[in-house]
């Protein structure tokens, strides 16, 4: 049992180490009808992290946001 508490240790560790930037890649813009919204994506393995950055003040941060999670969805499907 003392091995099981080890290892779920080390692998607590070894997660809290990396940080959303580690995966950041290159800001991407949309344009949309509204305006640009640039987008934060993350490697093609989480797309839960995606996100927008700056967005048209006429759109809300959901209606971005869901923007740039379709536009990793794409990117991880293309």
């Amino acid at each position: 049992m003392t091995k099981f508490f080890a290892l779920a240790g080390a692998a607590v560790l070894a997660l809290s180490a990396c940080t959303p930037k580690d995966y950041e890649s290159a800001p991407v813009t949309l344009d949309t009808p509204q305006g640009p919204v640039v987008c934060q994506l993350y490697t093609k393995n989480m797309l839960d992290w995606d996100r927008s950055i700056t967005r048209p003040d006429t759109m809300n941060v959901e209606t971005a946001d869901k923007l740039c999670e379709a536009e990793g969805r794409r990117q991880q499907q293309g």
